[in-house]
């Protein structure tokens, strides 16, 4: 018995069954009987039916038959695809947390830069002799949003008050809404502008959960940054 070519390749013989065939007539032909490689009339397994339809085709149906090789190797593809799909998916878990963190941080460095570029507005409209702003508006700012789709939160102390007075350090001149520390003491003396952050919601103490992802600006502004950081 004729011993098989390797699995990856043809022998001699169906090299030269497949030239034969593909030189053949049209695809309709019917052929004569082709033995199974490797047997021979009379032994068991030969078929000697008559194969139609084009010749390639039924060679290509003979050589691979009885070879399990393509049957494994469709296993060990799906295998790999399992392998592949599993890293990916452990790939996206690491990736993901990493993505928004970075995300945040970029959102949070916007919003100290719009919170510095707004103080820097209404130093020059203070210096300009109209005193604080009432709103964002006046200093053409009222349209300005945060990174996460919200407008910036502002707050003058004088305008609170009802009057152009300064602002006491007792808690009665505090007015409503006024961004405290963990002392509940003030951390501005004329006025707040803040961020409420990723969440949208606030308090006024910089310490409750609430607050502590909001951007702020304290320290009459020597400090802008994250509420939790302050």
């Amino acid at each position: 018995m004729a011993a098989s070519g390797p699995p990856g390749g043809l022998d001699a013989k169906p090299r030269a069954e497949l030239s034969a065939l593909m030189s053949s007539s049209p695809t309709n032909e019917r052929t004569d009987s082709i033995p199974v490689e490797g047997r021979e009339p009379g032994r068991p397994g030969f078929r000697g039916r008559r194969m139609q339809g084009s010749g390639l085709m039924a060679w290509l149906r003979r050589y691979t038959e009885g070879r399990p090789d393509h049957i494994l190797a469709i296993g060990f593809t799906m295998i790999e695809m399992l392998i592949v799909m599993a890293i990916i998916g452990t790939l996206l878990a690491i990736a993901l947390p990493m993505l928004r963190s970075a995300l945040d941080t970029a959102r949070v460095t916007r919003a100290i830069g719009d919170i510095s570029a707004l103080q820097t507005d209404i130093a020059s409209f203070e210096a300009a002799g109209e005193g604080l702003p009432e709103t964002l508006a006046d200093i053409d700012r009222a349209t300005l949003l945060d990174p996460w789709g919200r407008p910036y939160e502002y707050l003058n102390f004088h305008i609170e008050e009802g009057g152009g007075g300064k602002v006491g350090k007792g808690k009665a001149a505090l007015p409503v809404g006024a961004r405290k520390d963990r002392f509940l003491v003030p951390i501005n003396s004329t006025y707040d502008l803040y961020s409420v952050g990723r969440d949208g919601e606030t308090v006024a103490a910089l310490t409750a959960k609430a607050s502590k992802d909001d951007v702020v600006r304290a320290n009459d502004g020597g400090f802008i940054g994250l509420a939790v950081k302050y």
